[in-house]
């Protein structure tokens, strides 16, 4: 019996040493699951700043230049919406400027006459009172002189308020004229399309001959420089979250690893909400949790709908 006690011993001792070892490994690897699960404070999804740039102009889409994905500055040209009727309005408002410019009274020159009338009047009435004055001329005669110059200069004053009337009506129709001409040019510039902010097609909604309309949306464009992912924080972690602050994003590479990101916590919503579905809190019971939202810069690596996890 000792003799086989012997023989069973080193494969005993072998096995039990697998055990061991196999416990060991087991041990390590529930540990490197904790570490793992404690490793985050929240988690959430990657979005971007979108905005939906719309039609400023009505007509027909002459040309547009645009493919999703494109990267476009601020101020780039990307096509313009018919503006053939806008032209000829143009030209109609132009003629009838000109048009109300040459009905427009000279009114100097056309008092020039009776101005030069009354400076002969009222010289020739210095005359007649020093001959008055001396007993040369008579009383009608000084009252004639008298009368004629009065009668110049009311003359010239309802002349120069008849041509100042007729002027100021006309300057007012052209005022008129010029807002419309105004309106228009706005009109036809609004026909242009110009992107007006820098960043990254993602969708495009209009087509090259398709009708467009104020407000009508062309295309979506997103700022993919920076990104915001919105995570979602428990009740008891409120407190120790606050705009501004600094914080560590982890998101999963291409090649399989975990890579770190900076991003500044930006806004934190004062309502709490239902856990989203597909959102894992640290504490996995919470029901009602707070949104937040995390500006991390973009390395070309993140994309829209990716997952993030946050270490305050």
């Amino acid at each position: 019996m000792d003799d086989g006690h012997l023989q069973l011993q080193p494969p005993y001792r072998k096995l039990k040493m697998k055990n061991i070892f196999w416990s060991f490994s087991a041990c390590l690897f529930l540990m490197a699951c904790g570490d793992k699960e404690k490793k985050y404070d929240a988690t959430g999804t990657f979005e971007a700043r979108e905005t939906i740039i719309s039609a400023q102009a009505a007509g027909i889409i002459q040309q547009f230049q645009l493919k999703e994905g494109a990267v476009l500055n601020a101020g780039d040209y990307l096509g313009f919406i018919d503006t053939a009727q806008l032209y000829l309005r143009k030209k109609q408002i132009l003629a009838q400027i000109a048009s109300l410019h040459s009905k427009s009274p000279n009114i100097s020159l056309q008092i020039a006459v009776l101005e030069s009338q009354l400076k002969q009047a009222k010289h020739e009435n210095q005359r007649i009172e020093k001959l008055f004055a001396g007993g040369a001329a008579t009383q009608k005669q000084l009252d004639d002189s008298r009368s004629l110059v009065a009668t110049l200069q009311a003359q010239i004053d309802a002349q120069n308020s008849s041509l100042g009337t007729v002027s100021r009506g006309l300057g007012q129709d052209a005022v008129s004229l010029r807002v419309q001409l105004e309106q228009t040019n706005d009109i036809i510039e609004d026909s242009k399309i110009v992107n007006p902010i820098k960043g990254t097609v993602i969708l495009k909604y209009a087509e090259p001959f398709e009708m467009a309309t104020p407000g009508k949306p062309m295309y979506k464009i997103a700022d993919l420089d920076t990104m915001i992912l919105r995570a979602y924080i428990t009740a008891d972690q409120y407190a120790n979250v606050k705009t501004g602050k600094t914080v560590k994003v982890y998101t999963d590479s291409d090649k399989g690893e975990t890579k770190e990101y900076s991003g500044v916590i930006t806004w934190i919503n004062n309502k709490a909400e239902f856990t989203p579905k597909t959102i894992q809190t640290k504490n996995e019971r919470a029901n009602l949790v707070y949104a937040i939202k995390i500006a991390v810069k973009n390395d070309g690596i993140l994309k829209i709908g990716m997952y993030g996890e946050v270490k305050f």
